[in-house]
């Protein structure tokens, strides 16, 4: 045992002998750890799984370190088929010690049958959807999806009691009964298996017998348990032979047996293969029923998922229509509210809302009411634009820098501001083309001077950034060039 301040190893005494740290309490819990897990480990011999469980909980609670009470929490959950907690508890032992664990030994053998792992795997996914299937009232389908499980993990407690519950929600007492009694044949005293097992005698008015063996003792049985006792007790009268009434007895009970044998081997020959076929029958009628049923469900899932696709497009078009709408009106307002400003004598208020208009998006009628007012107030519109233009770019809207500046140049073209704002735009745009043609704008207007020497640094860094993506370009291309050759 170490300490768990220094992890010295620690001496009977209350104390470390190297950090001088109080160890009492520490020793105490490993001491209930392993009572614990002593416990758990002689429930789990007798099959009492729930109380091992607890009980090995429990020791690990007060020692988590405790290697022995994890692995057998392990066996004890695979043995209940809760693979995934078993293979939980193993890896984190596995990861506590790793050297000389039998716990590695558990999670080679499952890896190594990866089919078995994959079975147990796809049979908790299938308990999963059956229980969803169970809350959805599918309890047909649940029940022969959990037929299928236990047949792949009969392990499965939680299998057993769900399949069990459904037979006591259909009133079918027998078939749960049978199916709770193979549950507690796993674990005996696991209090669901014991609370739906009191649920079905209280419906049919019979006692559960949980006994796997009766003790039925014939006339040989009570003679060889009188020869016994006579052995034991020497003094006592001897047992006195019984004449001629034996054989007799013999003779009739043999003679009851062959005509229950052949009683039984007509009602076999002649009642069985009817009973067969009429079960088989009804089995069938019931798989074309859940086919067609199934198939008829299927085609309703598809119908409405081609409704709900159809109501998304249409959702998706009307949106843009509504957004385009929203524009078209914006614009239309702006132009209004320019064309009223422009009456009443206001003709900077005009030509802001004028900046604000997208003649594109103007019929024929408006477009000419448009041009007809930038023309008369070039001036004002063209400060408006150039206003709207650099406050766009202050916030990052280039879509709407271009488009103001560009009409901003329609009316002066030979505008510092408006060049240098409309090419750097198109810069952050990633549009090196028209970005280069207005610096070259700028450097045909203002020759010789600093405009023209910035204008010539920016398009310098745009040659070199095209001239890198070329090479770029042209390296991808080598490298591809041997695989399409390949092909």
């Amino acid at each position: 045992m170490k300490c768990m301040n220094c992890g010295a190893e620690l001496t009977a005494s209350a104390y470390c002998p190297k950090c001088g740290c109080d160890v009492s309490v520490q020793k105490q819990a490993i001491v209930l750890s392993g009572l614990y897990y002593n416990q758990g480990l002689e429930k789990a011999q007798v099959r009492d799984l729930s109380g091992a469980i607890d009980q090995l909980k429990r020791s690990l609670k007060f020692n988590k370190l405790n290697i022995p009470a994890r692995n057998l929490l392990g066996l004890v959950y695979f043995e209940t088929g809760e693979v995934v907690a078993a293979l939980s508890e193993w890896v984190i032992s596995k990861n506590i010690q790793p050297e000389d664990n039998i716990a590695a030994d558990y999670i080679r053998n499952l890896q190594q049958d990866a089919n078995r792992l994959d079975v147990i795997n796809q049979t908790i996914k299938k308990y999963n959807l059956a229980l969803k299937n169970c809350f959805e009232g599918n309890e047909d389908v649940a029940l022969i999806q959990l037929k299928k499980i236990l047949a792949q993990n009969p392990k499965l407690i939680k299998g057993y009691h769900l399949l069990a519950l459904l037979y006591i929600n259909k009133g079918d007492y027998e078939k749960a009964r049978r199916l709770l009694k193979k549950a507690i044949r796993i674990d005996k005293t696991n209090t669901t298996t014991l609370r739906f097992l009191r649920e079905v005698d209280e419906q049919t008015g019979t006692q559960t017998s949980l006994e796997s063996h009766f003790s039925l003792w014939g006339r040989r049985g009570e003679e060889e348990k009188e020869t016994a006792s006579a052995l034991d007790n020497p003094d006592r009268e001897p047992l006195q032979p019984v004449v001629g009434r034996g054989g007799q007895a013999r003779m009739s009970i043999m003679n009851m047996l062959i005509g229950i044998a052949i009683g039984a081997a007509a009602i076999w020959f002649l009642f069985i293969p009817a009973w067969t076929r009429s079960i088989n029958r009804s089995a069938n009628e019931k798989v074309t029923k859940y086919s067609s049923d199934m198939a008829v469900y299927s085609a309703q899932i598809q119908m409405m998922n081609d409704q709900v696709d159809a109501a998304r497009t249409t959702a998706a078009s009307a949106a843009e229509d509504i957004d385009s709408a929203e524009l078209k009106a914006e614009s239309y307002r702006n132009l209004a509210e320019a064309i009223y400003a422009f009456d009443s004598g206001q003709n900077e208020s005009a030509a802001k809302a004028l900046a604000k208009v997208d003649p594109s998006l103007l019929d024929k009628s408006m477009k000419s009411v448009f041009d007809g007012m930038a023309g008369e107030m070039q001036s004002a519109l063209f400060s408006a634009y150039k206003k709207a233009g650099i406050d766009a770019f202050d916030n990052k809207d280039y879509d709407t820098v271009i488009r103001v500046m560009e009409l901003a140049r329609a009316i002066n073209g030979t505008d510092y501001d408006v060049l240098n704002y409309l090419a750097h735009a198109y810069r952050m745009k990633g549009d090196t083309a028209n970005a280069d043609e207005n610096f070259r704008r700028i450097i045909a207007t203002w020759p010789d001077t600093q405009k023209a020497d910035n204008a010539m640094q920016y398009l310098s860094e745009n040659a070199a950034s095209v001239a890198a993506q070329d090479v770029s370009t042209q390296a991808a291309e080598s490298e591809s060039t041997p695989e399409d050759e390949d092909a």
